[in-house]
């Protein structure tokens, strides 16, 4: 059987992923901080970006922080070639003369031998000071001086240190500390920490109990009643009914047969209200008031703020270094004839970086205006909310937005995307203000899902502790006001905001 082999032609199309609409897409996405991460490092990496003189900007009329015009940003380059009288070998003193260096070393130099800063520090230093310049080696380290946040790990060794432990049972006690988890619970079980620490059952567990005797009452525990009844057994070691509850019944705390079930083991309801309201007392995760909770730094991208009854909007540009296009390498360029291999190689590294650069600039100008025409949307479709505040926050998704501004849905994704607005209100992240719709069948009123959250939390929080408000009590007074939902909403915006059911949260006396 022969093959037969034809040649065909076919004309398709690709959406090809270049490197520059990737920093474009990139730039869109991240946030103002990263941003300008990622400026800095392009300053540092491509030598025909310069950042522009902001002394020599003084005097001129400020641009408006609306106005982000892309086309002023694309003819920045022919305009530094078009500029009279400029001259590459001088243009480049403006970001670092030799005077400029002489002045900061002149300033670094007094700043370390100012008297007055001298008196402050230690006896050594002041010595120093007497009998020559102070090395900058000894000066203090203030990265040292700034306070530390104390772990739950370091504040146990601190205290286990003062009971002079053998070098065995220090080894035991570190392997212990270091495996547990920010609540104080340990995630290693005996047998591991035996075979790890080579020891036995009793040296382990005369450890543990050493440990879980510090402060924070109840760490180096496995599970959540073990630490409720160490604490117990410390705390309120008199109380028979509250170990009984922990020990057997800490499960069926919610059941509506609780109290028969302990009236069953001779006690009382008296007794049983006294050993809950102890129970209030205990810790469930004792590690958490120690261990340092992370910091996240927002830097918006917005600010929003009201004047008046005029809402004003600016975009943020601290950080933000105004680029240029480098005139010394722009008029090397010209200058280079290709006529050699090496003159050739040089032209397209030069004319790579030209384009490197004027996509960076441009992509900078498209996000920023691309940020300020969403949050120009936002404001306009809910003004009620800057206006009288959060409970007025209306229903509205990524296509309300993606129309008012002629974008597609996933462009207004991705600016939505750890972009936050500063607003007289407090700090919002961009994605909040997008709710869809709950409350409208059937004639309801539509309202913002977060909006609805704000009413049940209020529902909640005025409501009679002895009668509280079960989930269908808080769907009929929507309902009242117009907001048609089922019940299983209400439970499920209920369990968001970590509010416990009705029967939770009963008063029991």
């Amino acid at each position: 059987m022969a093959i037969k082999l034809t040649q065909d032609l076919k004309q398709t199309q690709n959406l090809m992923m270049t490197p520059q609409l990737r920093q474009a897409i990139e730039l869109l996405t991240v946030p103002h901080l990263e941003m300008t991460q990622i400026i800095s490092k392009e300053l540092i990496e491509n030598p025909l970006l310069e950042e522009i003189d902001t002394e020599i900007l003084k005097g001129e009329t400020p641009a408006n922080d609306s106005d982000y015009h892309i086309e002023n940003l694309e003819m920045q380059n022919h305009e530094d070639h078009d500029a009279t009288g400029s001259n590459p070998s001088t243009s480049d003193t403006r970001y670092g003369t030799d005077g400029d260096h002489d002045s900061f070393q002149e300033y670094d130099q007094n700043s370390y031998s100012d008297n007055s800063y001298l008196d402050s520090q230690s006896d050594h230093l002041k010595a120093k000071s007497m009998v020559g310049p102070l090395n900058p080696d000894e000066v203090p380290n203030y990265e040292n001086i700034v306070s530390k946040e104390q772990t739950l790990q370091d504040y146990l060794e601190w205290q286990l240190r003062m009971d002079y432990l053998s070098a065995k049972d220090e080894e035991i006690a570190t392997i212990i500390i270091h495996n547990l988890n920010d609540d104080g619970l340990l995630e290693m079980t005996l047998e591991e920490i035996m075979e790890k620490a080579n020891a036995s059952s009793e040296e382990v567990n005369k450890i543990l109990f050493k440990i879980q005797h510090l402060d924070p009452l109840g760490c180096a525990t496995s599970s959540l009643q073990e630490c409720l009844l160490v604490q117990a057994r410390i705390l309120y070691g008199d109380c028979p009914t509250l170990e009984l509850l922990l020990s057997k019944y800490l499960s069926h705390i919610d059941d509506k047969n609780f109290y028969a079930l302990l009236k069953k083991e001779g006690q009382s309801k008296e007794q049983v209200d006294n050993a809950l309201d102890l129970l209030k007392e205990l810790h469930p995760r004792p590690g958490r008031p120690i261990t340092p909770s992370e910091t996240h730094y927002v830097v918006p991208d917005i600010f929003i703020s009201l004047v008046g009854n005029e809402i004003i909007i600016s975009m943020n540009d601290e950080g933000v270094p105004k680029l240029k296009i480098s005139n010394y390498y722009t008029s090397l360029l010209k200058n280079i004839s290709g006529a050699s291999k090496q003159e050739e190689t040089a032209k397209e590294y030069v004319k790579d970086k030209l384009r490197s650069a004027s996509w960076l600039i441009k992509s900078i100008g498209i996000r920023q205006k691309t940020i300020y025409r969403v949050a120009e949307a936002i404001v306009k479709l809910q003004p009620d909310f800057f206006k009288k505040g959060p409970n007025y926050l209306r229903p509205m998704i990524l296509k309300d937005i993606a129309s008012e501004i002629g974008m597609h849905e996933s462009t207004v994704s991705r600016v939505t995307v750890n972009k936050y607005m500063h607003t007289h209100l407090g700090t919002f992240e961009l994605k909040y203000f997008f709710n869809a719709g709950i409350g409208g069948k059937d004639g309801g009123t539509d309202v913002a899902s977060e909006t609805l959250k704000k009413k049940i939390k209020t529902m909640i929080g005025l409501e009679d502790a002895k009668r509280p408000l079960s989930d269908q009590k808080i769907v009929e007074i929507l309902e009242r006001e117009g907001i048609i939902i089922a019940r299983r909403t209400v439970a499920k915006y209920r369990e968001l905001m970590d509010i416990l059911p009705s029967a939770r949260r009963k008063q029991r006396r």
